[in-house]
């Protein structure tokens, strides 16, 4: 099965993208995992993207996109895979396009996690992070409208909406439900 988790910050995409690679037997590729394993192996694409950060700049998509190409390219992703944190815009849902072409693959489903914003606002709150004051997670909830939000329209055909409310368990058994129903 191949998976790409999308919602926005809070949403839980992180502990589903866990528990569902588990029981699917297939790796959780976070592109968090993916930038610190480039960076600490010292990689042609790990240190292309540390240019880039010690400029204060983004890093391109071209180099997040080769960070997946080559982990998808790794024998454990063969049987397939659950991605979480990519893509995150147009540009990278044209690469992951491209890259799964290459393959003859393509994606089973999108799964979309939906949550309300002011649950998302207050589970974020609850986590008690310096860096989690409420200006900067609506902030956050803004950007992954403008950027990543789109890509709900992109995966229309593949889309797998789910609510993403409610104890992790029965979040994780709704998407395997709803996985089952696609």
């Amino acid at each position: 099965m191949r998976l790409v988790l999308v919602g926005p910050p809070g949403a839980g995409k992180g502990t589903q993208a866990v528990r569902l690679a588990e029981r699917l037997d297939v790796p959780h590729i976070s592109t968090g995992d993916l930038f610190r394993a480039n960076l600490g192996q010292r990689t042609e694409l790990g240190l292309a993207a540390q240019r880039y950060m010690d400029a204060g700049e983004l890093v391109p998509d071209e180099v997040t996109v080769g960070m997946v190409r080559d982990r998808l390219a790794d024998e454990d992703a063969a049987k397939g895979f659950i991605l979480d944190g990519f893509p995150r815009t147009l540009t990278q849902a044209d690469g992951l396009t491209s890259l799964l072409t290459e393959t003859s693959d393509e994606l089973d489903a999108v799964v979309a996690l939906d949550v309300p914003e002011e649950t998302l606002i207050a589970r974020l709150l609850g986590r008690g992070r310096d860096d989690d004051t409420e200006d900067v997670i609506r902030r956050r909830q803004e950007v992954y409208r403008e950027e990543t939000a789109p890509l709900l329209e992109y995966y229309a055909d593949r889309l797998v909406t789910v609510d993403a409310v409610g104890e992790v368990a029965e979040i994780t058994d709704r998407i395997v439900e709803a996985l089952g129903k696609a």
